[in-house]
């Protein structure tokens, strides 16, 4: 799914309109039957709704849903901060349709248990908000309620620059037709709450031919990536994976590495992990393929690099001397791609000469902190893309910026974000799982831009089963890997 700016959004509307063709207030009407529809589904008519409506577009919108659900049985009231004089043309049109039913109340006056609908502001937000609107979020923001935001929290800028902006706090956006970027992203994405997406009928032709840059993985993405198994493959149809993890002390690693690359499809899965470290891996995965290293540490290569389809790096590694050189041999050795995490990422921070070893086509999963060792700090999220997207270009490799909504930049420019996900799996091992997962999925065939994609879904899909189960606090690395399941 395409992840269009707040321009190409209104270039977006404008099109559908001239071209269906439909009015602009039809147009506006669909939108809200979509709101209005998902509020019928999921929130009980013993609630009462209280709307705030802005003087644009997107207060047209709460005025078309607050009618539509006041004759499917809600007690629904709205607030108007604005003179009706200032309202759009739309707004003014949904303003007078409003049922008699329908009250004016003021924001001070609303029970606890109202659900707030926000409908302040749309994607047009430029620069810092003028008054009543920042004393209205201000006030919003104060209270208990539940707030669900129509399309984007009001005064959240669709793009970027939302450092110091007033936004709106929600527990729940439903926006329209795409996710836009802001919500994906660390600098303001927490106010979205949970983000809805709900279809619209934008023009497709419009959408199929818009440029961006940015993309949401979606299920229908995913289907569209999986291979199928030949009836009459074997374990050598389905490639073997090595993995480089581990070291004295750091076992845990190798062992979430390892189960994932066995949940990933492809045939063998060898691990290469220091002797010492052997038994809670072999007690733990039978299946797994043992490479021994003498050492404490990664400190030798493992024997015939060449007959590996895929080589996975750095989860447990530590940053000796001994390993150092022991990465620099095998980046000097491999010609296939490679997965990097963990610890040899922050190696080749130190070691800058080893970036132009790593072989095109490899896939590298930083946290934020190894990112900023990668890429340096950052000032705004603007240039912490921009970085990321030259460093992805530079190394001719995949860029996983772990995360909420997982961001995977691809050397040519392109940018997906994961759809799957909690901040449940924001504990010590998930990546490693990620690490392994990836690195088996390249074993088994996959190249790597899908290999990343489908790797980073399934990952994070499986992180929403485990805490389904278990609940965000509750779940765990290693719960990860029992729903790993293409």
């Amino acid at each position: 799914m395409k992840i269009l700016t707040g321009t190409q959004i209104k270039e977006a509307d404008r099109y559908t309109i001239e071209n269906e063709p439909i009015s602009s207030v039809d147009l506006m009407e669909r939108a809200s039957n979509a709101i209005a529809q998902w509020i019928n589904n999921n929130i009980d008519k013993q609630q009462p709704l209280f709307f705030i409506i802005g003087k644009g577009n997107n207060g047209g919108d709460g005025l078309a849903v607050a009618r539509i659900l006041y004759h499917s049985g809600y007690n629904c009231s709205v607030y108007l901060p604005f003179d009706k004089e200032q309202l759009s043309e739309e707004s003014s049109y949904n303003l007078k349709r409003l049922p008699n039913g329908v009250n004016n109340k003021e924001l001070d006056n609303i029970g606890t248990d109202t659900i707030i609908i926000d409908c302040l502001m749309g994607t047009g937000v430029k620069g810092e908000l003028k008054e009543p609107l920042a004393s209205v979020i201000d006030k919003i923001n104060s209270l208990t309620n539940t707030v669900i935001s129509i399309d984007l929290p009001s005064g959240m800028i669709s793009e970027f620059g939302n450092a110091n902006q007033k936004i709106v706090k929600a527990d729940i956006t439903l926006t329209l037709e795409f996710p836009k970027l802001a919500m994906l992203l660390p600098e303001a994405g927490e106010y979205c709450g949970e983000i809805k997406i709900l279809p619209i009928g934008l023009d497709k032709e419009f959408i199929n031919n818009a440029k961006t840059r940015y993309n949401y993985i979606t299920e229908e993405l995913i289907e569209n990536i999986k291979l199928k198994r030949s009836k009459f493959g074997h374990k050598g149809t389905y490639g073997h994976a090595l993995l480089i993890c581990g070291s004295k002390g750091m076992a845990g690693a190798a062992v979430l590495s390892t189960g994932a690359a066995l949940r990933s499809g492809c045939g063998l899965v060898t691990l290469h992990i220091p002797e010492s470290e052997r038994f809670a891996v072999q007690a733990t995965y039978p299946s797994v393929i043992l490479s021994l290293d003498s050492g404490y540490q990664f400190s030798e290569l493992p024997p015939n690099l060449s007959a590996y389809t895929s080589i996975g790096i750095g989860p447990g590694l530590g940053q000796s001397t001994e390993t150092t050189e022991a990465l620099r041999q095998t980046l000097n050795t491999v010609y296939n791609p490679v997965v990097l995490d963990a610890d040899a990422l922050n190696i080749i921070s130190e070691h800058y000469k080893l970036r132009p070893k790593i072989p095109a086509g490899s896939i590298l999963t930083p946290h934020p902190k190894e990112l900023e060792r990668l890429i340096g700090k950052w000032q705004n999220e603007e240039e912490k893309l921009d970085n990321v997207k030259r460093l992805a270009a530079n190394l001719k490799s995949i860029i996983v910026v772990k995360g909420a909504h997982t961001m995977i930049y691809m050397p040519d420019g392109r940018c997906y974000f994961n759809s799957t996900g909690n901040s449940g799996m924001a504990k010590g091992g998930s990546g490693d799982v990620l690490t392994g997962y990836i690195t088996g999925l390249l074993a088994r065939g996959y190249k790597s831009e899908h290999a990343a994609i489908l790797g980073v879904y399934m990952h994070g899909l499986a992180g929403d089963k485990a805490a389904a189960k278990y609940g965000l606090e509750g779940m765990n690395s290693r719960d990860l890997i029992d729903d790993l399941a293409i």
